[in-house]
């Protein structure tokens, strides 16, 4: 049989370009180029695209990519062909080919039907959200788990800030942001939680033991201290929030994660409160005595599978002008 395409690889011998000539110069290539340059795509859709057997659209991508025209990589049980990174005498070649391609009848028809194999695909990933919307989160937390929505929200994170985690206890606060900031201190008064945390701390994470009411932490040490669900433990919130804007730099920021006020009494006797939560004008008032300001509070969504009282954030600043 006698073929009126040139043979690619006797030509490569010659000289790489004019291999990658030769690729281009059968339109059915050219055109597939064309597709892959919109769209990656695996042979089943260039084959529904192109309307090709399989074994012919798999010989030309093979051409494609043998020529450095195309790059192939899997994903999942498919592979996927897309046009490659193209050097600058490659790309002045395949800028005038597709000049050409795209305005004869048969890439403006493939680019029509690319859109349909392409709506193929959404109307695929439409009625798996159909059908698994009641269960999407419980899908989603298996794969991923539960904190996937929250963890990435860290890295807007400063990445020099300097954090004291007050009231650390064994450290999972601390060893979850240490990725992501310069440095963390975390404060704590049990021994028994500082070893815990020791034991389980990475590198960037200092702890170091300590009262509240008198942080082991220099003036201004801190860009951000932290409490969470710690207040309601000590006996003197006003002094504790004074000690933690003692140990901002100006322009530092608190934040505060506590309970809303409850009647829940059995937390006093089971687990040691002192407080049953804090109303948001008794805080603010607290904040306000530290010399801190822009409080904001925020009741935070409840979880309908926790069983404690509600929660709330409050965010304040140190004024730039406060030592």
């Amino acid at each position: 049989m006698i073929s009126y395409y040139p043979d690619t690889r006797m030509i490569r011998s010659a000289s790489p370009v004019f291999g990658q000539l030769a690729a281009l110069a059968d339109p059915t290539r050219s055109r597939m180029l064309l597709l892959l340059e919109q769209q990656a795509l695996s042979v089943s859709e260039v084959c529904a695209v192109m309307q090709l057997p399989q074994s012919t659209a798999s010989r030309h991508l093979k051409v494609l990519v043998d020529e450095g025209w195309a790059q192939a990589r899997s994903e999942g049980a498919s592979r996927l062909y897309r046009i490659a990174r193209l050097d600058a005498a490659a790309r002045s070649i395949w800028d005038t080919v597709r000049a050409e391609v795209a305005e004869t009848a048969a890439g403006q028809q493939d680019t029509q039907r690319l859109r349909t194999v392409l709506e193929v695909r959404r109307d695929k990933a439409a009625a798996f959200f159909s059908a698994a919307a009641g269960a999407w989160e419980r899908v989603r937390m298996e794969l991923f788990g539960s904190n996937a929505e929250v963890l990435p929200l860290l890295a807007l994170l400063e990445p020099d800030l300097v954090v004291g985690d007050l009231g650390c206890g064994t450290g999972q606060m601390a060893r979850t942001l240490a990725p992501f900031v310069g440095r963390v201190i975390g404060v704590d008064a049990s021994a028994a939680m500082l070893q815990m945390a020791r034991a389980r701390s990475p590198a960037g994470v200092e702890l170091r033991a300590g009262r509240l009411e008198a942080l082991p932490i220099a003036d201004g040490e801190l860009d951000v201290a932290l409490m969470f669900l710690v207040l309601h433990y000590v006996v003197d919130p006003a002094q504790v929030l004074k000690e933690a804007a003692r140990a901002l730099k100006p322009g530092g920021r608190l934040l505060v994660v506590d309970m809303m006020p409850h009647d829940r009494e059995e937390l006093r006797e089971t687990m040691g409160h002192v407080w049953s939560g804090f109303a948001a004008e008794q805080l603010n008032e607290w904040l306000a005595a530290a010399s801190l300001e822009h409080m904001q509070h925020l009741a935070l969504p409840v979880d309908a599978r926790a069983k404690g009282p509600a929660l709330f954030a409050v965010r304040s600043t140190k004024p730039r002008g406060v030592s």
